[in-house]
């Protein structure tokens, strides 16, 4: 798991500190705060540091990692050189990143395991508001990333499967590379075996609010709804809210987010009635609780006080939280993080929530 990540000078950060729950860690902040790039900082170091389908080296090298960590960071946040990540003020400056991890959920530094896997798969890498195509290596894995990590953009994905990827990989494209590594998760094979029933637990509620289960045609590669009574209804016909959940119903299936590490979702409640919006806390929980560390940014305080609830009344008690708020200042943005929602300040949703219903009440 992600012990924590100590930033200095990343986009609109000065400096920042974080320490993550082993199951859910929520982010929240006002737009432009930096929530989007932060877990895609994040996704994007894990990733660069997992090992390559076509490797022919058992461990990672300084020189790969060099180029493949500012590769993922430039292909997945698109600046326009690796530099430009860097916070901008006069003259050169430097960005530094430090990334710890710990064996297990709940890890403690007072286990001395935990050192030396920190060393094994610790990141620490910095680079200039000039650099442009590497990264300097102030500590170097000795191993690959164990589990990779899944991105949840804000939009629905299954409508660009399968022909994205191949468009991805031939051609110059202004697109995130999230988006190409998620859709080349929906297209895997879905799962048979002893994971079954727990697959099939979790698909329940999400193909009863789409109506259907999802399906593949296993000649074109496309997505559709299978609605009982209707047929098969093709994926751009289905409310965008409820391809989302296709989305996650499929990589469900497929059991991706049953052997992945980590989640990282920007804005799961984008498209999403509050209905819909309460199903996605409760699958977010029961992916923390079967082993996914889950790093959620949003605007909505309704998935934030529902996370709240369940955690207190649907069984997730033990799933460890963490939240985190962005503040923007005249030196840039600082974070303020708790373990208790209500302690990290400022919560603007809270207080904007506080001020339309003192607004509503005037008009009577």
């Amino acid at each position: 798991m992600l012990k924590s990540a100590r930033i200095k000078n990343l986009t609109v950060f000065p400096e920042a500190n974080l320490d993550f729950a082993a199951g859910l860690n929520v982010i929240v902040g006002e737009n432009g705060c930096g929530k989007s790039h932060l877990l895609k900082v994040m996704y994007s170091v894990i990733a660069a540091g997992c090992n390559p389908s076509n490797a022919t080296i058992p461990n990672p090298t300084q020189a790969y990692l060099q180029k493949a960590y500012a590769d993922k960071l430039v292909a997945v946040l698109r600046p326009e050189s690796l530099g430009r990540l860097a916070r901008r003020k006069p003259g050169t400056e430097r960005c530094e990143l430090n990334l710890a991890f710990s064996r297990a959920a709940g890890g403690s530094r007072k286990n001395p395991l935990f050192d030396d896997y920190a060393k094994t798969l610790g990141v620490s890498l910095g680079f200039s508001s000039r650099s442009k195509s590497e990264v300097a290596m102030e500590s170097t894995p000795t191993q690959w990333q164990p589990k990779p990590p899944v991105f949840f953009p804000t939009r629905e994905l299954v409508t660009l499967c399968p022909w994205f990827i191949g468009l991805y990989d031939n051609y110059h494209l202004q697109f995130e590379e999230t988006w190409r590594d998620t859709c080349s998760l929906l297209t895997a094979p879905t799962v048979k075996g002893p994971r079954e029933k727990q697959i099939a637990a979790m698909l329940m509620p999400l193909e009863e609010a789409m109506g259907g289960k999802v399906v593949v045609d296993a000649i074109t590669g496309n997505f559709y709804l299978q609605v009982p009574g209707e047929g098969k209804l093709e994926m751009p016909l289905v409310a965008e809210g409820l391809r989302k959940l296709a989305m996650l119903a499929r990589l469900i299936s497929t059991g991706t987010l049953l052997e992945q590490g980590y989640l990282f979702w920007d804005e799961p409640e984008t498209n999403l009635n509050s209905k819909l919006i309460k199903l996605i806390a409760k699958v977010i929980l029961d992916l923390c609780k079967g082993g996914i560390q889950v790093f959620v940014a949003t605007h909505s305080l309704f998935l934030l006080r529902e996370l709240e609830i369940q955690t207190h009344t649907q069984g997730f008690n033990n799933v460890h939280k963490r939240f985190f708020a962005l503040a923007r200042g005249e030196q840039g943005v600082t974070i303020t993080q708790s373990g208790v929602m209500l302690e990290i300040e400022p919560l603007v949703m809270l207080d904007e929530e506080l001020h339309q219903t003192d607004r509503y009440m005037q008009l009577s």
